[in-house]
């Protein structure tokens, strides 16, 4: 397939690029910056970098970038500013809306404008979709939530699911992503190995993750299987307590996990955005089962092996 990507430079894209030219997909990079590291692939003609910023309309009268469009298969837009680093300010919740709404609704605009529209897209949300809850159970057919994260997923979806009718959409909703090399794992990697890593706050609160590669494997089936459409809630069946994970991941590297980070002390660094982190939800997807798919980090033992070792 020919593939139009949008938001794919960063934590996941540095999985995902590789997989699908693996796959033998041809690859158009559209990003704000160009990532190293492809540069075998890009010499051999099946990866093209378009350095655009794609939340930016006069982005869009670009003909190198609508040529890409018609010529696409099949579109990933994983764009958007990370959600739990900083504070919520004004400002920054401007951010994050304008990262993802904006280039969200450029793109679905550009495709009802396009002679020959791609056949498909597979657009990110997240289960921050559902708001925080220590106790609920979430699936796909779960309400949304009420707080500002739970708003700014509803209309990113909305924007993602106003694509002309000949295109085949997905929506994932991505749980809290597993590597080594970034994420949260990533930022927690290092205070765990010097032995100071334990849960945040109560340690009650549900993380409900999923594997980078596990991930990469969910969006190559979307937009490989004519069968996938709709949402799709991307987490592993297992979800836990960020008490559970901070024992496993103690275990796992050997190192004592007993050092809580108080709740105040992220309400500080982060203010609002410390919901996501504190309050957290347990979230399932009944849908996974259904489209047969299968993981290969189904539960955090393995991941966690695999994303340390």
């Amino acid at each position: 397939m020919r593939l139009l990507l949008f938001g794919c430079t960063g934590f996941v894209g540095s999985e995902l690029v590789p997989r699908l030219l693996k796959g033998d997909h041809q690859l158009t990079v559209v990003s704000r910056r160009i990532a190293s590291g492809f540069e075998t692939e890009r010499s051999e003609g099946r990866l093209v970098w378009l350095q655009l910023d794609p939340s930016n309309p006069t982005t869009w009268s670009n003909n190198g970038l609508l040529e890409a469009l018609a010529q696409a298969d099949g579109v990933v837009n994983l764009t958007g500013e990370p959600i739990a680093e900083k504070r919520w300010t004004p400002a920054h919740q401007r951010e994050l809306e304008n990262s993802r709404l904006e280039t969200t609704r450029l793109l679905v605009k550009a495709l009802a404008d396009c002679s020959s529209a791609p056949g498909v897209l597979v657009n990110a949300s997240a289960i921050g979709y559902y708001g925080t809850s220590l106790s609920t159970c979430f699936v796909e057919t779960s309400p949304a939530g009420k707080d500002f994260l739970a708003s700014l997923c509803q209309r990113w979806e909305g924007q993602a699911a106003a694509v002309p009718s000949s295109v085949r959409q997905v929506t994932l909703r991505i749980g809290i992503v597993l590597a080594a090399d970034g994420g949260a794992l990533g930022k927690m990697l290092p205070v765990f190995r010097s032995g100071f890593g334990g849960p945040i706050g109560s340690g009650q609160q549900w993380m409900s993750w999923i594997h980078r590669s596990d991930l990469c494997a969910l969006i190559q089936r979307s937009l490989e299987d004519q069968g996938w459409s709709g949402v799709i809630n991307a987490v592993a069946p297992q979800p836990v307590t960020m008490a559970d994970f901070s024992r496993e991941l103690g275990r796992c590297l050997g190192r004592p996990s007993l050092l809580p980070v108080p709740g105040p002390v992220l309400q500080v660094l982060l203010g609002d955005g410390s919901k996501v982190v504190l309050e957290g939800q347990r979230v399932e997807s009944e849908r996974l089962d259904a489209l047969g798919f299968s993981f290969r980090y189904p539960d955090l033992v393995s991941s966690l092996a695999a994303a340390t070792s």
